[in-house]
């Protein structure tokens, strides 16, 4: 379930897998599934090719949860 609050995130800010996981209040997996489904979009970091969210997406994302 997510969380009822506003994730207090930074919207330039990027977010790892887990700072993501914490803000919204979900599992990795769950993460994972919304992403898969285009639900909520991710970037890579060029140097080790890890997933990011940006703060900004992190919001319209609980946004439109509502």
């Amino acid at each position: 379930m997510i969380t009822a609050t506003e994730p207090r995130v930074t919207a330039d800010g990027r977010y790892s897998v887990s700072q993501t996981c914490t803000a919204l209040g979900i599992h990795r997996n769950t993460l994972h599934r919304y992403t898969e489904l285009g639900l909520i979009k991710c970037g890579f970091r060029r140097e080790t090719a890890r997933k990011f969210y940006k703060g900004s997406e992190i919001v319209r994302f609980w946004r439109a949860q509502l």
